[in-house]
């Protein structure tokens, strides 16, 4: 197995998803990818002061500042696209920024016409910290906003809501190192597109961005031609987990919990019904986050949490 590196540059980078972008680099089942990604707005340069105009990777910017895309060989549609999540490195600053979008939730909180308040982080890798401007200190719990495969649709598709067909902005913090992270394939070569580096986020993203950084991320990809459900799907340090994507919050919480339910009754020999019985006992629902058009929703199975089977 092979081992490639790609770093962000002009010829690397993406504000979009879309079938129509010529990957920039293309690998076989079974390679590691050390990705290279700035942080969501394509800084390339270090903030100095809160919120500080920097120059960025592209000046009249879409969406996310994103690497890729990255074509598999032998990704085809109806196949899974498996992420094994190696190592997360967050670069040495980052920036959370809240109160800046005209959204219900700022409204409802009364900050419709509140001035947008910026948050500087310094990023101490050794100590495991990052400290804002007001000398506020928090652990780091690194983690990729994005990973998303090609959607089927032609044409140029917003970064910023996530999709159940092909993933993207899933925002969710337990995808961190050591996670295995499942995403349908729907063009050849499925077309993967990493970024938007978290050095730490809440459930929710409540705010509307994390701590924003540039990304050192290193990935195993690999085809699943039988996965174990078809939606996406994620095996992390905590549990298995699903997710619901949709603009009506019941909608997005049927999604994960439905394929959470699918997951037991394949794990435990259960029906619908008895699966969600087990499910009502150990299955937590959490909203993965506000901030992104839809609803996101993540159903989590506690590692351990259920030890037996008939």
């Amino acid at each position: 197995m092979s081992v490639h590196r790609i770093g962000p540059t002009p010829a690397t980078t993406t504000d979009h998803f879309s079938r129509d972008t010529p990957p920039v680099l293309t690998v076989d089942p079974g390679d590691t990818i050390v990705v290279g990604s700035l942080d969501a707005s394509g800084y390339l340069e270090r903030q100095q002061t809160p919120g500080e105009a920097r120059p960025r990777m592209f000046d009249d910017q879409r969406g996310h500042c994103l690497t890729g895309p990255i074509a598999v060989r032998g990704a085809e549609p109806g196949s899974m696209l498996a992420l094994s999540i190696q190592s997360v490195h967050p670069g040495p600053w980052g920036w959370t920024l809240a109160a800046a979008r005209d959204n219900w939730l700022n409204r409802r909180l009364g900050l419709a016409d509140a001035a947008p308040s910026w948050l500087l982080w310094d990023l101490d890798i050794g100590a495991d910290t990052a400290t804002d401007q007001y000398g506020h200190r928090v652990a780091l719990d690194p983690f990729l906003g994005v990973m998303g495969t090609a959607p089927a649709e032609p044409g140029e598709h917003l970064t910023v809501p996530p999709r159940a067909a092909s993933g993207g902005n899933i925002d969710c913090r337990s995808l961190g190192a050591g996670s295995v992270l499942y995403l349908p394939i729907n063009v050849p070569g499925a077309l993967l597109t990493l970024g938007d580096g978290h050095a730490r986020q809440g459930d929710g993203e409540v705010g509307g961005t994390a701590i924003e950084c540039p990304m050192t991320t290193t990935v195993i990809v690999d085809v699943v031609s039988d996965p174990v459900i078809p939606e996406i799907h994620a095996e992390t340090p905590a549990g298995r987990i699903t997710f619901g994507f949709d603009a009506d919050l019941n909608e997005a919480t049927a999604q994960a919990l439905e394929a959470m339910l699918g997951w037991i009754g394949v794990l435990h020999c259960l029906d619908t019904p008895a699966a969600l019985a087990l499910a009502s006992a150990v299955v937590d629902l959490r909203v993965t986050q506000v901030a992104n058009q839809v609803w996101g929703v993540h159903a989590l199975l506690p590692a351990g949490a259920v030890r037996g089977s008939r």
